[in-house]
């Protein structure tokens, strides 16, 4: 109900989930109990979903060439269950936008419809699943931007290829071709995102990313994305050159961040828990196409009670990434930076927390110069207030 204390003239504004009640002598906001949509059909022409809505995943959604998704901050979606060719997904296809803007006050959340948050406990600033704990994995898919820049696929008998389909999606479904020659793309924004619960099997041994990116452009923009909780991989890139800045993954059930088909852009600040798998999974060009990627700035907490991450850099003989300033720490025993002698792979300020004299066990090989012993924290973990991950205490 809105309280009124006077008879003066009374204004009600619907925004952003919230029912405001203004008048002179004070202003009231209650919550709107939120609606529910169930969507079936692929966005076909721009469309908005807006944060008085949650929004379920009815099955595989792509927003295909030529539409736009607009998210308001605050909105929540969440996917059915489904495995195989029925594992809910939101794919952007080449050609199409997301448009996914949240606020640090008002992020937006793609999870599970097992998780019961609602757009009014978003309002209250807590961010944190109320019932699902968060370890709990691959009920539904996860988010997947596709685009037009150049990717470097394992060739097949006719040479070359520009665009092949994603992992995850039915070769089938056409919709799920990536790659050409334009690495300016623009797929859209996502700011301010946390992705929760996916990762689910669509066949033996084949999981969906948190979010994967597929041959995305630099006109896309990712910032502040968080992802929990995922079965599969935290972030996938293959190919493209979209930048990433302020990236959070914790509970991935295989790698924290996996690089594939010569990504060529920057991840800058980034936090990694407790990834099953490794914490980075970096591998090279697979065909011809080479261009090579920077991860800097970064934290990454290896193992806690229950987790034990299996390597810190996983890389390939062809691999070509520039390692700076990140920070290793909670390390036990048998877990280390493989393949230290790629020619396409450097170090520099890679700081493990193990005594000084420890340092070469978690090292494959010669440790390089720009791998020492040490306890300095390299990622800013300020900018993370708004994520789960931050409100739980694990940064």
């Amino acid at each position: 109900m809105v309280k009124i204390h006077s008879m003066k003239k009374l204004f009600l504004i619907l925004t952003l989930g919230l029912l405001v009640s203004s008048c002179e002598d004070e202003i009231i906001v209650d919550p709107i109990p939120n609606k529910n949509k169930v969507v079936t059909s692929n966005i076909t022409s721009n469309t908005t979903w807006y944060s008085d809505t949650v929004y379920q995943l009815g099955g595989r959604i792509t927003v295909t060439a030529g539409a736009t998704l607009t998210i308001e901050p605050g909105t929540v979606i969440k996917g059915e269950a489904g495995t195989g060719a029925n594992a809910t997904a939101l794919l952007i296809a080449r050609g199409g936008k997301i448009m996914a803007e949240g606020t640090p006050q008002l992020p937006i959340i793609f999870t599970t419809v097992a998780d019961e948050i609602t757009p009014e406990q978003i309002v209250t600033g807590d961010f944190k699943s109320p019932n699902l704990d968060p370890t709990v994995n691959g009920p539904w898919g996860g988010v997947i931007v596709l685009g037009n820049a150049k990717i470097s696929p394992k060739p097949d008998a006719s040479g070359e290829l520009l665009s092949v389909q994603i992992e995850g999606i039915p070769t089938s479904d056409a919709n799920g071709l990536y790659g050409g020659n334009d690495d300016t793309d623009n797929s859209g924004v996502l700011k301010y995102v946390s992705i929760r619960h996916g990762g689910t099997n669509i066949g033996s041994g084949n999981e969906i990313n948190g979010l994967t990116l597929g041959g995305v452009g630099t006109g896309t923009v990712i910032e502040n994305i968080e992802v929990v909780a995922n079965q599969d991989d935290g972030v996938e890139w293959f190919g493209g050159k979209v930048n990433a800045t302020n990236v959070v993954v914790w509970n991935a059930g295989d790698d924290g961040l996996d690089t594939d088909q010569s990504w060529g852009g920057t991840c800058d600040n980034f936090v990694i828990v407790t990834a099953a798998g490794h914490a980075f999974e970096l591998d090279g060009p697979e065909g011809n196409y080479a261009a090579g990627h920077i991860f800097k700035n970064g934290n990454v907490v290896c193992s806690n009670e229950d987790v034990a991450t299996q390597d810190l850099i996983n890389t390939d003989a062809n691999s070509i990434v520039d390692l700076e300033n990140v920070f290793f720490t909670e390390v036990v025993a048998g877990q280390k930076v493989n393949r230290v002698t790629a020619p396409g792979v450097t170090y520099t300020n890679i700081v493990i927390n193990v005594p000084a004299d420890s340092l070469q066990n978690h090292v494959s090989g010669t440790v390089p110069s720009g791998i020492t012993a040490g306890n300095t924290p390299k990622a800013n973990t300020s900018v993370f207030g708004w994520t789960w991950s931050s409100q739980e205490g694990k940064l």
